[in-house]
């Protein structure tokens, strides 16, 4: 469980978060929606431990994030410029990352990197990469360790039709798993038959809250 208490974020004199209170339970996909600038990235930012709040704070499993644990300690991003290895193949980057917490085995990189349409056995070099491949290189990297906490933003940028439904696949996989996943996007016919619950954000307020089976009765 990852809950937000109060929890408002400044930057200089501009408010990007203000005053958010949820509760994100495991075994949920949470879609959070509204236009560039709303402040999705920024949450995802706060939810996954890359920023402090300016006042409130982040609880997981009851503890507070940055005083009581300093980061979350199982928790799969795709945010904004994410850092890949140009000179290596999606596997050799994967092995590499897998050298920080030793818990995926080879097979478990493979199935990744299958999963989301890419061949693990592949000797392209993740620089002649197109932005679709490197998007699912990306999203297998948030879920190869089995992590209990899912974040992407904008997981569907660049990836085609055929790309979109293995993404959706392997959401609703890790659901199954019993992870806590939250996807940031301003195209919602992409994925909101995706989400159990949807959020709608507006800036930096979170707006409204809405049940897939509410909303679709």
């Amino acid at each position: 469980m990852l809950e937000l208490v109060h929890v408002t974020k400044r930057l200089k004199k501009k408010t990007v978060l203000d005053d958010i209170s949820y509760t994100f339970e495991s075994g949920v996909v949470y879609g959070l929606f509204g236009v560039n600038g709303s402040g999705k990235t920024m949450l995802l930012r706060m939810l996954s431990g890359l920023i402090r709040p300016t006042e409130g704070k982040v609880l997981y499993e009851g503890k507070i994030l940055h005083e009581e644990i300093p980061m979350l300690p199982d928790v799969g991003v795709v945010i904004e410029n994410m850092e890949l290895l140009p000179y290596y193949t999606a596997y050799e980057n994967l092995i590499r990352l897998s050298k920080i917490k030793n818990v995926a085995s080879q097979d478990d990189i493979r199935l990744a990197l299958e999963r989301v349409g890419l061949d693990p056995e592949s000797e392209l070099k993740v620089r002649k990469f197109s932005l679709g491949m490197k998007q699912r290189l990306n999203i297998a990297q948030a879920f190869f360790e089995k992590q209990k906490i899912i974040l992407l933003d904008e997981p569907t940028n660049a990836v085609d039709h055929k790309g979109v439904q293995q993404i959706y696949d392997v959401i609703q996989q890790e659901k199954k798993r019993g992870a806590l996943i939250v996807i940031a996007t301003h195209h919602d016919n992409d994925l909101r038959n995706m989400c159990d619950e949807v959020l709608l954000m507006d800036s930096g307020k979170l707006m409204l809250q809405e049940g897939r089976d509410e909303e679709n009765g």
